[in-house]
């Protein structure tokens, strides 16, 4: 029997064990799902304070030869130059419309020399090949435009490239080492507004104000840390009681059976049928 628990307190320390990793695990994701919940509350409040704010000189943000700070995405500002209409890029596989979509680049001469990449919205898949049927031109010559200021997109993790004329995504240096210039904006432009006004494509949704999943999915890593605790408590509870129950079978089965203790009502019924005997043997020798 002692070594029956030993074995169970082996396997008891490895269910805590279990328990404890899983625990662990539970509190990195939850971490995780705290900090993505912390990431996405700073870009909604970014959102808050910048988007709707009055348009400014782009000088008076990313003077020329200073860098874009990421505080002032979403911020609007003036721009005043051409379009480099023939140096247009189309970043593919733009989720829009239901489809994928393409994103139309085009690059924006200043006035200063520098050069900034506009998305001036997204067209979609061509209705007999992938690439879209129509293009919308930009203004020509000279131009004011609005845009707001956007950080660039990092390069696609599985390392897709893009034909000719396109981009996997928007990755300010892949442009720029495309476009071969050396002066580009280290920021992008979404459009607001062009003067003079022409065609454009589809204008490119507003940030969404989803705070997303993440709070929610925090908490209940929480709960799945705490359940497997509760679980592996059950389990050992069970085992206690039945091995309880199984101790007190064998101890049963080990014990000798006691005899009965006889009823004392058949004890008198015994004892008048003796007396009752002893009187006939009586009578009988009496009367022989």
């Amino acid at each position: 029997m002692s070594g029956r628990r030993v074995s169970a307190g082996v396997r008891w320390a490895a269910y805590v064990a279990i328990a404890v990793t899983f625990a662990v695990a539970c509190a990195f994701l939850s971490n995780w799902q705290f900090a993505r919940n912390a990431e996405r509350s700073a870009q909604l409040e970014l959102v808050e304070a910048n988007y709707d704010r009055d348009p400014v000189p782009l000088d008076e943000l990313i003077p020329l030869g200073e860098s874009f700070d990421d505080a002032d995405e979403w911020r609007p500002v003036t721009l005043t130059g051409r379009y480099l209409a023939d140096a247009t890029l189309l970043a593919r596989n733009r989720a829009h419309g239901g489809t994928a979509a393409y994103e139309v680049l085009v690059p924006f001469a200043l006035d200063d020399g520098r050069v900034i990449v506009v998305d001036r919205g997204w067209v979609p898949p061509g209705s007999e090949q992938s690439e879209p049927d129509h293009v919308p031109a930009p203004p020509e010559g000279a131009a004011t435009v609005v845009v707001r200021l956007r950080t660039g997109e990092p390069l696609p993790p599985s390392g897709r490239s893009a034909p000719e004329g396109q981009v996997p995504t928007i990755h300010l240096p892949l442009i720029a080492e495309t476009l071969d210039s050396s002066g580009l904006v280290d920021a992008y432009g979404a459009l607001v507004s062009e003067d003079p006004a022409t065609e454009r494509p589809a204008a490119v949704e507003d940030p969404s104000e989803d705070p997303g999943p993440h709070l929610s999915y925090a908490i209940q890593w929480i709960l799945f840390a705490i359940m497997g605790f509760v679980f592996i408590g059950y389990v050992i509870r069970t085992e206690v009681r039945h091995r309880h129950e199984a101790d007190d079978e064998e101890d049963t089965a080990a014990r000798p059976p006691q005899r009965g203790r006889r009823d004392p009502d058949a004890d008198i019924e015994d004892a008048l049928a003796d007396d009752a005997l002893s009187a006939d043997q009586a009578k009988a020798t009496s009367s022989a």
